[in-house]
């Protein structure tokens, strides 16, 4: 695996992988990796020949009360998790690298970037988008990857992409989670053990609120008793609990035709947690 810090040989080595008439995915990360990046790593590879994994901690979607001094870093075992996942490229560059002196221009995406996350991290999206669509123009991959975990990052992604045209795949891997049910996430590492068994309440009320709307209880109902489990659990603030269009993330009442998913972000003691699950009809032949 290559270890890669400027733009130029980058493209070098991205070249060669197209004149050896590779297929290239990208797969986006800020580091600290854990098995739900491996699994976008390991998706890249079904899709395409040669996976590109980028780490890169974006300080354009960090405010400045966030976390971004203290995110977790710590690329050499990162890049040894890479190597062991048969990437080819890990794309590390510095800040100055991506901003250079001067860089003046950010990408915004009206819409699904301006609810739920984008009221709660005002500016995080935009942050979010200009970084992704550099990306996109530095390696020009066939396909990226996102977690779904990150739901509306990816529902942003892909509203820009289909918006500017960009010939790329944008492929959302299902979210990988701990053997009780917690998703993932680089800010774990944030929570000591009293603080990581109360977090996996977050799962566990998003699925018991998602049956019982699922199930045509009211909507109403069902999130005001996730919100109730979550504050029971110690999570403070709880930023929302909403059923949401899968596409749009236009509020939903009632299941439809449409996908829906029930999205959540809520803090439990120095870490902001966010999970989401869809939501499904069901009916009494549904096991």
């Amino acid at each position: 695996m290559q270890i890669i810090r400027e733009l130029g040989a980058l493209r070098d080595a991205v070249r060669a992988l197209r004149d050896a008439g590779q297929r290239i995915a990208l797969v986006p990360t800020m580091g600290a990796l854990h098995a739900g990046h491996i699994a976008l790593v390991e998706d890249g590879l079904r899709r395409a020949d040669a996976v590109v994994t980028s780490i890169f901690v974006n300080p354009m979607q960090f405010a400045p009360h966030e976390d971004m001094d203290r995110y977790p870093r710590r690329e050499r075992a990162d890049a040894q998790l890479l190597e062991k996942a048969n990437a080819a490229i890990l794309w590390a560059p510095s800040v100055e690298e991506i901003y250079p002196q001067g860089f003046a221009t950010t990408v915004s995406v009206s819409g699904v970037s301006q609810v739920l996350d984008g009221a709660a991290r005002p500016g995080h999206f935009d942050g979010v988008a200009t970084v992704v669509l550099k990306l996109f123009q530095q390696v020009k991959p066939d396909v990226a990857l996102f977690g779904e975990k990150d739901w509306q990052q990816l529902a942003v992604i892909r509203r820009m992409a289909a918006d500017l045209d960009l010939d790329i795949e944008i492929a959302g891997v299902p979210t990988v989670r701990d053997d009780q049910g917690l998703a993932l996430s680089s800010r774990n590492a944030y929570l000591d053990e009293e603080e990581l068994a109360s977090a996996r309440t977050l799962p566990r009320a998003l699925g018991e609120a998602a049956a019982a709307i699922g199930r045509g209880e009211p909507v109403a109902g069902a999130l005001t008793a996730a919100v109730a489990r979550l504050a029971e659990a110690g999570f403070d603030p709880i930023d929302y609990v909403s059923l949401r269009d899968a596409e749009t993330l236009a509020p939903i009442e009632t299941l439809g035709e449409r996908p829906a998913r029930l999205l959540a972000a809520a803090r439990m003691g120095n870490a902001r947690l966010i999970d989401n699950l869809p939501v499904h009809v069901t009916t009494s032949n549904d096991k």
